[in-house]
């Protein structure tokens, strides 16, 4: 069902999210999406899923045995439920309406294996804060920080489970921190620029539970090429969630 002030993005396979004003996404969530990698096998959970963005691609890619997705907005976990509902994929996708500080007795801890969470990208008392709460809760850290966020997923992953971030260049020692002190090593890191001569303004980077230090930096995503449109991988990456309007 789609209320007013709601419509529909087809990704594939069958697959079509829920958007509003309030709930929808950016191309950073696609990103983090794809390098996260999730595999077929998997028991996944998207901390502050929103519209639900990163699991409906995961389901459109058929990835993951299980996802739960977990957000402390009703009207999100709403959204995504009668999202979850059209798609009939109820069997799939759990959601969770729920502090994600306060998980215990709710999702189980220790049984995943990947763990993602597009955050917000500001610290408190940093930058304009929007009118809208829920444009405040993805984009400043009103309701939890970055350290929160890597101590909980260091309590939902098993040993060797992985956690999947995206963020801020400028955030990126806070990051590396919070992941260390949750007991999370950093393995891969991945710098994205709009073009070869502008500085990076997104990384994506991935940490594993109980890992030993050794970290991995990728080749930089450049999102245009040298002639102004789009790169060969982002059309790559992009194209798998255009599938459907082909």
């Amino acid at each position: 069902m789609i209320l007013e002030n709601e419509f529909e993005e087809y990704i594939g396979k069958n697959i079509s999210i829920i958007c509003s004003k309030a709930h929808g996404f950016g191309s950073d969530a696609i990103l983090l999406a794809d390098f996260a990698h999730c595999k077929k096998n998997d028991v996944a959970c998207d901390l502050g899923t929103g519209c639900g963005i990163i699991p409906l691609i995961w389901c459109a890619n058929e990835c993951a045995i299980s996802i739960t997705a977990v957000d402390i907005q009703k009207r999100a976990t709403q959204q995504l439920t009668r999202a979850i509902l059209h798609n009939n994929i109820k069997n799939k996708v759990e959601v969770v309406n729920a502090d994600l500080k306060e998980l215990k007795g709710i999702v189980p801890f220790g049984q995943f294996d990947l763990v993602t969470m597009n955050p917000p990208y500001k610290p408190v008392n940093t930058g304009l804060l929007s009118d809208a709460t829920s444009d405040q809760i993805a984009r400043h850290e009103v309701m939890c920080n970055i350290y929160d966020i890597c101590n909980t997923a260091a309590n939902l992953l098993r040993f060797n489970g992985r956690l999947c971030l995206c963020n801020r260049p400028e955030r990126l020692c806070d990051v590396i921190d919070a992941m260390r002190k949750a007991g999370i090593e950093p393995k891969r890191l991945r710098f994205v620029s709009k073009n070869v001569s502008s500085a990076p303004w997104l990384f994506l980077i991935e940490g594993k539970k109980g890992s030993k230090p050794h970290i991995n930096i990728m080749p930089q995503l450049l999102m245009k090429n040298e002639d102004g449109n789009d790169s060969e991988e982002l059309i790559k990456i992009i194209g798998k969630y255009w599938e459907a309007k082909k």
